[in-house]
Formats: structure tokens, sequence, C-alpha cells
């Protein structure tokens, strides 16, 4: 009979286990953070992740259009690159890597240079001038609701999109008391309390209507408003961001708003692209963004049950932005924009 050697303890029986015991295994040490070089060391792909996600922050200028619209794609949602981030910490935790985490804050640094000043409330109190645009959405199940919303907004102008021409009385009826001046051109609509002149429609290449221009006579002064709905864009397998009639009707929206003689000058609609897409350069070089000025926030306005991009904008020119805001969903799948501003 095999006799058992009683005098071993029970470490010195599993450091003579064969290789693949369970004892071999439960010895094996797990990462851990005083492990001074290993902590070092391990974590480096959740480190040049970070980086990465730091380069394409800092140059999402460069990354092309000419596949896809990609660099417009990305810039749509460029604030949203910062999801990424904890995804990144959390990995780097489980690793214990400090040279994870210490990588982590690069995209962080760049990512609050880019938008931390969205951060801060800007908005200040007063304003001559209370200005709202909407895109009511022609499928909205409840357009009367809608125009009484925005009625009791305190505007002084709105600015109307996607109006369907069979839901046009119901507006006008709503709003005809608090705004007695208003102009319609197809689905486009300008509301005022002040009257209105000059109003035509503005070229922007699409074959029907989906520009207008007015001089809306404020107390304060004449302001030239522009309403606008752009083309929208998609994102398909094949094709990528389709956003190149968007691009031709910003250009040609662009040259009209700088031919305009009316030193104020507001632009209010969905432009189905926010304020870092370059492709909408030709109004944001020569109009300001009351939202980055005057807001507290991104102000996503789309989609309106979880708004995760800024698509619906109110730009100036020769005006001052004293705040800015998103007002309260209505039946819309987008979200009313207004802002005050003075002159």
């Amino acid at each position: 009979m095999a006799q058992v050697d009683s005098s071993k303890t029970p470490h010195e029986a599993a450091a003579g286990s064969p290789p693949g015991e369970p004892a071999e295994a439960a010895s094996t040490p797990g990462p851990r953070w005083s492990d001074r070089v290993g902590r070092w060391r391990r974590g480096l792909v959740p480190a040049g992740l970070a980086l990465l996600l730091a380069l394409l922050l800092s140059v999402h200028s460069r990354v092309p259009n000419r596949i896809g619209n990609l660099g417009s794609l990305l810039e749509t949602f460029l604030p949203w690159c910062a999801v990424a981030v904890p995804l990144l910490v959390l990995w780097a935790v489980l690793r214990r890597s400090v040279s994870a985490l210490v990588a982590l804050l690069v995209p962080l640094l760049v990512w609050t240079n880019l938008f931390g000043g969205l951060l801060l409330d800007k908005t200040g109190g007063g304003g001559e001038l209370m200005v709202v645009s909407h895109n009511v959405d022609a499928d909205n199940a409840d357009h009367a609701s809608t125009a009484r919303q925005l009625s009791g907004s305190g505007a002084d102008v709105i600015a109307l999109q996607e109006v369907p021409q069979a839901e046009l009385a119901t507006y006008e009826a709503e709003l005809a008391d608090a705004f007695p001046h208003h102009a319609v051109e197809g689905t486009i609509g300008l509301w005022s309390r002040y009257p209105l002149a000059d109003v035509a429609p503005v070229d922007t290449g699409m074959g029907w209507t989906r520009a207008l221009r007015g001089t809306v006579r404020a107390e304060p002064g004449p302001v030239a408003v522009y309403v606008a709905h752009l083309p929208s864009v998609r994102v398909q397998f094949r094709a990528g961001f389709t956003a190149e009639q968007r691009d031709q009707s910003a250009e040609l929206l662009g040259q009209a708003i700088a031919a305009e003689p009316v030193d104020h000058a507001v632009l209010l609609g969905d432009l189905n692209g926010t304020m870092n897409d370059r492709a909408l350069a030709p109004l944001t070089s020569q109009l300001r963004s009351t939202q980055g000025a005057a807001g507290a926030g991104f102000g996503f306005s789309w989609p309106a049950g979880f708004p995760m991009a800024r698509i619906d904008q109110i730009l100036v020119r020769s005006l001052e932005p004293v705040s800015s805001w998103t007002l309260s969903a209505t039946g819309s799948d987008h979200l009313p924009v207004a802002a005050r501003v003075d002159f």
C-alpha cells in the first residue's frame, strides 16, 4: 500500500503539483495596483485608443468628405465622442493600468477645449427681440396644440418649417391674435408682432420653395429675417452620409445672406446640420450662433424624444445674443428653439 508523506505542508504539496492542476492556477496573481512595473506596462490597448480618440477630436476638420461625407457625419455628432471616455476608464481600471488612465487625460482636455465653453451658463436677462424657430413636423398628430404652445411662447417673431398645406389655416387661426403679420412660402412660414415687408422666396436650388426672406419692422429697427429648411440628410450603407443637396442649398443661402443690404439679420430654421459641420461654413462664416454665444449647454433639438444634435438653428448678424434655449416639446419630432437678442 502506498504511503502518503504527511510531513509536507499544503504549500509544498501544491508547489509540487503538475502544471495545469487547479492548485497551480490558483497561485497565479491577477493585475495589482501595487505592481509598480506592471501597472505602467498593462493597458497599452486602451491607452492607444485614448490617444487615437484625442487625435480624432483634434483633427476632425481634416477627416475627408470625399468618401461618404465621413467628415460631416463625424462633426454632426462630435460632442458624443465623449461617451467613449467612461468606457475606456472602465477598461483601464479593470486592467489596473496607470498608463491608460494617464492617456485618457488627453482626450478629456481636447474635448473640454472644444466644448467646455458650451457647458457654462451664458444666459443673460432682457433682450429687445425674442425669436423662435420650429420644425412643426408634417406628421404632427396635433398641429392645433403645437400652434397654441408657440402662440404663448412670448416670442416677437416665429419661424415655422414643414407646415402642411392642409394645416396652414390652423396655424393662421391660432397665431392670429398674438402675431397679426405673417407670410408663407410653400411649407415655410414667418409670423410677427411687427409689420412685415419685402417678403420673397429664396432660391436654395431645390426646385420648390424651402426658404424665404422678409423685413421685420421691429421697434428698435428693421431686421432681415431668413427662414429656411435645408434638405434632409441620411446615413445609408452604400452611399454614406448623403448631404450633397443640403450642402449646395447652404451655399446658395449663404450667397443670399452675404448680399443682404439690411445690417441686422437673423437666420431661423432647420438646417439639418450642426455648427461643427464644415458644410455649413457658407452660413457660419458670416453669422453667429445664439446658442454658442448666450446659451447653457448644447441646446440639442432633434430628435425631440432624446435630443442628440442641434440641427435647428438661430444665427444672427449685427445683433447681440442675450439668451438662447429650447422650448418644451410639442407634437413634433423637433424641439422649438428660442433666443433673445439686443440691437
